[in-house]
């Protein structure tokens, strides 16, 4: 029959509209503007384009965004100058770093010198360490993306099985740890595990997240599962260069309950959760409720 596909374009402009009202509602409630600075260290043409299209959907939300963009030959120590700046305007509600940094930069530093109730990457190590233990943090966007998908297609995920295939802090570990809040199941696999094949078909939920083209193929992938592919994987096919997920997805549709496209699927939801976040972020500042749908 063949699975439901899960559209994450209009999943994330159902979502963008959702932070737009409750942004409109604090303006004229409170008069209250959330405000998103991002910061971009050098000129790669793949986070220029990244960086233009978050301050567009910032704006569009009637948030307020501050683009900073610095040279690649930046030194540490400014970076760190303009932070400390930024940490300390009442403005700004959420600070974003993108990355990759040059390479003279220790990312790890960076990034643990945003403030943590402003670090709407959810990247931060107390945050991660919030996350991890159950308490209220910030939740970095792709796998919160991911989590709003299943929730909406599921509803209770208490006690399904879940395989996250990935480990990266960005992506594979705090899923684990969202879908454990959930009371799922989870195992965390990766590229060494042994018998990936067997423990993929046990799972309810499978998360691909190990950036590998088409790995999972529909044979590994149980009946009627709910496959949220995170990869993005750009090849050479056909004489042409196309991007494809994680999943081989031609095969896994035939088999799955429902299933993400690549590109179409994730990718829309990380910047529509980046305005959830900013927003979220913006509420606790001001000692305000949260608003429903957007946290865990």
């Amino acid at each position: 029959m063949g699975a439901e596909i899960i559209d994450g374009k209009a999943f994330a402009a159902r979502v963008r509209a959702d932070v737009a009202g409750h942004v409109a509602r604090l303006k004229s409630d409170h008069g209250l503007t959330p405000g998103l600075a991002v910061v971009l260290v050098g000129t790669d043409p793949a986070s220029e384009v990244y960086v233009r299209n978050k301050g567009i959907q910032t704006r569009e939300a009637g948030m307020n965004s501050y683009e900073h963009k610095l040279p690649a030959e930046t030194a540490q120590a400014d970076l760190l100058a303009l932070i400390a700046r930024l940490n300390a305007d009442p403005a700004v509600h959420g600070i974003l770093v993108q990355l990759p940094l040059p390479r003279h930069m220790d990312s790890d530093a960076i990034i643990n010198a945003i403030d943590p109730a402003k670090d709407v990457d959810g990247f931060h190590i107390l945050n991660v360490g919030l996350l991890g233990t159950g308490q209220r943090a910030m939740v970095p966007c792709t796998p919160l993306g991911c989590l709003m998908m299943l929730r909406d297609r599921l509803g209770d995920l208490s006690g399904l099985n879940a395989v996250v295939v990935g480990r990266s802090n960005i992506v594979g570990k705090p899923m684990a740890q969202l879908l454990l809040r959930e009371s799922c199941t989870v195992t965390i696999a990766h590229s060494r595990t042994r018998d990936l094949a067997d423990i993929c078909r046990r799972a309810d939920i499978l998360v691909a997240a190990v950036g590998r083209p088409r790995m999972i193929p529909g044979d590994w992938i149980k009946p009627g599962a709910r496959v949220i592919d995170v990869g993005i994987n750009r090849i050479a096919e056909d004489g042409r260069n196309r991007l494809v997920g994680d999943v081989d997805f031609a095969s896994a549709v035939e088999v799955a309950g429902a299933i993400t496209p690549v590109p179409g699927g994730v990718g829309p939801m990380t910047i529509a959760c980046l305005l959830a976040n900013t927003l979220t972020a913006c509420c606790r500042a001001a000692g305000l409720a949260e608003p429903e749908g957007f946290t865990v």
